[in-house]
């Protein structure tokens, strides 16, 4: 097997280089770069792993994690949350720790944060990014620094991204589109209650049910499409805009955070004409509106997995070099009716 040090001669630099090269710690030249990892690559270099987490359990390995906060606005990211302390519990042993900041759907917020963790040495991170070119442009200033990032819940183009693990966000509002569609016999009018349009999961999902109902479901009719930031106040102020000025108004959408405010609107207008509801997650909230019958079916995406995975792969990639593979990890999609929600 090949070590560092022949690659090292081969390439005509230091040991040191190879290894920031292999460990992705940045400060080399891009040509030396290129010209290691062609060698590492033509040579089938693997590192020795037994070795380098005995050398990680020797220095800290702090990794950023930025989500949206679950205390002012979707629970769902206490899964997720969840899942990453659960992850720091299991590598603890090798060094590793994580730093946590929790934003509402602001970018400046986030860079904000980022820049804070930047300050205490984060090694990696992990963040659920709101759609913005200068958020974009600040996590594109993290590879070039040689720390790298997994996008989480939701995905970031043109971002320098080692990695996304979360639900196919379009897949999943085909999926709600196609339920809409079976549940209203195919003719449905439908509020559409979505977050954000900063958020891309939000609007992906959006877009996915659109593209559905209109290929496979020309009678169901999308009156109008009103956000509400994942707060329960703002849905259900939204709701109730929404049954008010369309009495024709049949079917509910929710494409993420607010359903228990939302659906408290729907109860108030229930006696009056019947709701059909769809919504995301399996929130506490959620789940007791499903077992109840106000919501016919909600949609889940592993909000535990969406907090382990990336701790764990960006662990991988410090320790060892091995990139994530492959690089768009989704979740899995599930959904859930009264009798199969559980407890």
């Amino acid at each position: 097997m090949i070590t560092m040090k022949e690659i090292a001669a081969l390439a005509g630099v230091s040991r040191g280089t190879v290894d920031r090269v292999i460990n992705n710690r940045g400060s080399v030249n891009p040509e030396t770069e290129q010209r290691v990892r062609s060698i590492i690559e033509a040579l089938n270099y693997q590192p020795n792993k037994a070795a380098l987490a005995l050398a990680a359990q020797k220095k800290r390995i702090l990794i950023g994690v930025v989500l949206f906060s679950a205390n002012h606005g979707n629970p769902f990211f206490r899964d997720v949350l969840a899942g990453a302390r659960h992850q720091e519990k299991k590598l603890a042993a090798y060094g590793c720790r994580i730093l946590l900041r929790e934003t509402a759907f602001d970018p400046q917020a986030q860079i904000e944060a980022i820049s804070q963790l930047e300050a205490e040495g984060i090694r990696g991170l992990v963040i659920s990014p709101c759609n913005d070119p200068n958020l974009a442009a600040k996590l594109n200033s993290l590879r070039e620094a040689g720390i790298p990032v997994i996008t989480t819940n939701t995905d970031l183009p043109n971002s320098g991204r080692l990695a996304y693990v979360g639900s196919n966000y379009y897949e999943g509002g085909c999926t709600a589109g196609g339920l809409m569609g079976m549940i209203t016999g195919g003719a449905a009018n439908v509020g559409i209650v979505t977050g954000s349009d900063l958020i891309l999961c939000h609007s992906g999902r959006v877009q996915g049910f659109l593209d559905t109902v209109s290929r496979r479901f020309p009678a169901v009719r999308v009156l109008d499409i009103q956000k509400n930031d994942d707060d329960d106040f703002k849905s259900y102020e939204a709701v109730s805009r929404l049954m008010n000025r369309f009495p024709e108004l049949n079917a509910l959408y929710f494409t993420a955070g607010g359903v228990y405010g939302g659906c408290r609107a729907v109860l108030e207008y229930k006696k009056d004409r019947a709701v059909q509801v769809i919504s995301f997650d399996d929130v506490e909230k959620t789940k007791e509106l499903v077992k109840s019958g106000v919501i016919n079916a909600t949609i889940c995406q592993q909000p535990f997995r969406q907090g382990s995975r990336p701790v764990r792969l960006l662990f991988d990639y410090l320790t060892t070099g091995s990139a994530p593979s492959p690089a768009v990890q989704y979740t899995e999609t599930a959904i859930k009716i009264r009798e199969n929600i559980g407890p």
